[in-house]
């Protein structure tokens, strides 16, 4: 008898290897097909692969002389978390009408270009919560109907308040009430992904990803994962190539099962570790950094409130810091050296450390742990926040908040209704003011120097109550000393400093939140209002005009 060949042996082209996945970007996206359904993954422009995206904008306006132009068109993108500048880059090369014909997003406050699309009834738009999106994309890769959730009931994603959708056109239903053991969940239904496009480091020729020099892994393996289990084709782009058999596999992050293209960025600003940043070695955990090369916050309103939100702070604290004003805290609690007494963290996976702002957020200093994106939207949603501190856009006299949508301006929920809902409590900062708002400083007590266009609220030069609030004359115990702000001892007060500012008719509220009794009016009948619930501190002065800040829940 002749000794069995395995057929894998007997043919000689199965000896010759495996195949090389590396390709060029044009020849990449020359694979995806009118009508897929695309999933990007990266967060602003963290972990983006921008030069795909160049390369998918390139083709269907006509620059790839292979490919028609016009092509690919009425894509489907899904996406979790915001990605892109406000202007041009990220999500920014898809907004072109025929390219989308709908778009499942969770943030879509920095691609204005999609955003115009949606708004004027040129595509389908659905704004669904990021992390919700994060976990789908998981539920995709295990093959399931979909996702059960209680996180989004009461809000628009709700199907009795419109089920996330985003303008007229947009018919078909992703959401369903259920009711399960007499309990009302969400489930936020599934569907298969053609396409995936993600960011790594490091590949080598067999398509296994590292993520050594990215600030944040977020959903790149679920993606990968979901785009491979649905058939279709997962697309990477890294910096750099290394030979076969020689990545470390306990930095693999994505195996190259998964994977059928890689694309070595073409420019290095295709590949920079944050729209900002081309690399900190500090976000990508290589180093640690010492607190004082992190620069304090300049004074303004920005820090002012975010001084005041930082009273709320307590020890061992596990904290989320939303994007915009929060962002501020992480500096503020930095200066006053109490970093070290909490533990602050942001949705796409970081866990410790500074968080960073601007186009960086989502990135940290001398993070303790870098996660991904679905399990911190796991540890979110199940309760494990003591502390979240979030913007806000628009707020009634009843807590209601709306931070989407406003006017022709389409932003989108992101991680606010997974975090706010679960949090076990939430602080809202901002000014109050909308449009044009200009503060200075003076004499160590803020005055509005201009007020917004269009505002709700004015902000007159001398409101003693408002200044005392952010002055603190009596903080809770705790808190901190706020040196800005705090009169200099040796100046003479005047008798404006020394007024309590109280109501006419002399009520007084209790002061429980720590602040001194008669500064706080408390009912109509006084001149002034006070609304706990909302957040909100309102009050007319004697004078008439109209006073609001919103320093604390």
């Amino acid at each position: 008898m002749h000794p069995s060949i395995h057929p894998l042996l007997s043919n000689p082209q199965q000896l010759s290897g495996k195949r090389n996945k590396i390709v060029s970007a044009a020849e990449a996206v020359r694979l995806i097909n009118d009508g897929d359904t695309v999933a990007t993954g990266g967060f602003i422009g963290i972990g983006f692969a921008e030069n795909i995206a160049v390369a998918i904008e390139q083709r269907f306006l006509g620059a790839d002389p292979q490919s028609p132009a016009g092509s690919p068109r009425n894509l489907t993108l899904t996406y979790a978390a915001g990605q892109g500048d406000g202007k041009e880059r990220g999500l920014n090369h898809f907004g072109h009408e025929g390219l989308v014909a709908r778009v499942i997003g969770g943030h879509w406050g920095l691609v204005p270009k999609l955003q115009q699309l949606a708004v004027s009834n040129r595509i389908e738009a659905y704004n669904l919560p990021q992390g919700i999106i994060t976990h789908l994309f998981r539920d995709i890769a295990a093959g399931k109907p979909g996702l059960l959730s209680h996180v989004g009931l009461g809000t628009f994603v709700d199907p009795r308040h419109g089920g996330g959708k985003i303008n007229a056109i947009t018919k078909k239903d992703l959401v369903e009430l259920m009711l399960i053991d007499g309990q009302e969940y969400l489930f936020y239904k599934t569907f298969p992904i053609n396409v995936g496009i993600i960011r790594g480091t490091t590949a080598d020729p067999d398509g296994n990803i590292t993520m050594e020099k990215e600030a944040l892994t977020l959903e790149a393996q679920v993606i990968a994962m979901a785009a491979h289990n649905s058939g279709g084709l997962v697309i990477v782009q890294v910096e750099r190539i290394a030979e076969r058999s020689t990545l470390n596999s306990r930095q693999v992050k994505i195996p190259g099962i998964l994977v059928d293209c890689v694309v070595v960025a073409e420019k290095p600003e295709y590949q920079m570790q944050t729209f900002i940043e081309p690399y900190n070695a500090a976000f990508a955990g290589e180093i640690r950094v010492p607190m004082s090369a992190i620069p304090a916050m300049e004074l303004s309103e920005r820090k002012i409130i975010a001084r005041r939100a930082a009273l709320e702070l307590k020890p061992n604290n596990i904290v989320n810091l939303g994007i915009g004003m929060p962002e501020g805290i992480a500096n503020v609690a930095a200066e006053e050296k109490i970093i070290d007494l909490m533990t602050l963290t942001a949705e796409p996976g970081v866990v410790g450390g500074i968080p960073a702002g601007g186009l960086s957020f989502g990135a940290a200093t001398n993070a303790e742990a870098i996660i991904d994106q679905p399990a911190q939207f796991d540890f979110y949603d199940g309760g494990g926040l003591d502390l979240a501190f979030l913007g806000l856009a628009q707020a009634d006299a009843h807590g209601n908040l709306n931070v989407s949508r406003f006017g022709p301006r389409l932003a989108g929920a992101g991680g606010f209704i997974n975090i706010s809902q679960n949090a076990k409590k939430v602080v809202f900062v901002g000014t109050f003011t909308a449009g044009q708002l200009a503060v200075a400083v003076l004499r160590w007590r803020p005055e509005n120097c201009q007020g917004g266009r269009n505002e709700e609220i004015r902000l007159p030069r001398r409101t003693p109550h408002i200044q005392r609030r952010i002055r603190l004359q009596a903080p809770p115990a705790g808190a901190l000393h706020y040196r800005a702000l705090r009169f200099p001892s040796d100046r003479r007060r005047t008798r404006t400093d020394r007024d309590r500012s109280r109501c006419r008719s002399g009520a007084r509220h209790s002061g429980a939140d720590g602040f001194p009794a008669g500064d706080q009016p408390r009912s109509e009948n006084d001149g002034c209002t006070h609304f706990p619930r909302a957040g909100v501190w309102h009050a007319r002065s004697h004078a008439g005009a109209t006073a609001r800040t919103a320093l604390h829940l």
